[in-house]
């Protein structure tokens, strides 16, 4: 099978671009709610709050994973929020 360039995608090609499209998809979702989360209820002692945004915003989906790991567990296990 020739493929015209550009113009016809096969299965395969439309199921990565689903796929990949969902996982990006996901971790702008992630990203949008740690960022909320931490910037709402991130306690305002010291630079904690400052320090963890310019993290999440600047490292994206990572950021936002770093957060859900590390941090948010230890804040609620402190704070209990």
């Amino acid at each position: 099978m020739i493929l015209a360039p550009g113009f016809l995608l096969g299965g395969l090609e439309i199921l990565f671009g689903l796929f990949f499209g969902c996982i990006g998809l996901a971790g702008t979702v992630l990203w949008i709610w740690m960022l909320v989360d931490c910037a709402t209820k991130e306690t305002d002692q010291g630079n904690t709050k400052v320090i963890w945004i310019l993290i999440i915003i600047f490292t994206h989906f990572i950021g936002g994973l770093l957060y859900l790991l590390i941090r948010r567990p230890q804040r609620i296990q402190e704070h209990g929020r």
